[in-house]
């Protein structure tokens, strides 16, 4: 990163993220209730993954704004590193419920050979969420550098996990628009699981090294 940018006051990034997370929480409050309609309109488990997904960056989002107000009121190191590790813990933990939510629903469709319908609207949705997740998580991830602040990077982390899962939703109903398969659906929901589970188990695993 360029020296002139580091050398911007830290009172100056802070409020960059605060402007970051808020912009990405009020996309994910739009994405959310879209991807949940149009899930429970197609009887799509990859649609409803998503917009699950969408509610528990929401909540993530929320928690790393509390912890950069908690700074921007002049809190002391020490009471920002436990606000710290207590985002990363419950974003870890709310990847691990997701998971286990998305493996639950995806098995049982393929075990009854329940058929999906297909979704225009969780198509573009899914290509709007590839163009503008990537570039938030970007900004994010920079000013997380600057602020070395780990809750931020491990919530810009969640922003690119739904820019995978986003590529995932596109692949599953694009097959089963244009193809018809539709078990693309159930299987691309479960292409998600290995990115949630490895997220889980970061946020969880840097909780228990700073108990450590």
């Amino acid at each position: 990163m360029p020296a002139a940018a580091t050398a911007l006051p830290r009172g100056t990034w802070v409020r960059r993220a605060v402007w970051l997370v808020a912009g990405t929480m009020a996309y994910n409050v739009a994405e959310a209730l879209v991807a949940l309609w149009a899930g429970v309109e197609a009887q799509s488990i990859a649609l409803l993954g998503f917009g699950l997904d969408s509610v528990i960056e929401l909540a993530a989002g929320a928690v790393v704004l509390w912890r950069m107000t908690v700074e921007l009121r002049g809190a002391a190191g020490e009471e920002v590193e436990r606000t710290e590790r207590r985002v990363r813990r419950f974003v870890g933990v709310t990847f691990f419920a997701l998971a286990a939510y998305v493996v639950a629903q995806a098995v049982k469709a393929l075990w009854q050979g329940t058929p999906s319908g297909g979704s225009l609207i969780g198509v573009a949705l899914a290509v709007a969420s590839l163009i503008v997740m990537p570039t938030v998580a970007w900004g994010k991830l920079r000013v997380a550098r600057a602020l070395a602040s780990r809750a931020l990077a491990a919530e810009a982390k969640e922003t690119l996990a739904c820019s995978y899962l986003s590529l995932c939703l596109l692949a599953g109903l694009g097959a089963n628009l244009t193809l018809g398969w539709w078990w693309a659906d159930p299987v691309g929901a479960l292409l998600m699981v290995p990115w949630l589970l490895r997220e889980g188990v970061e946020g969880v695993r840097d909780e228990a090294d700073a108990d450590g």
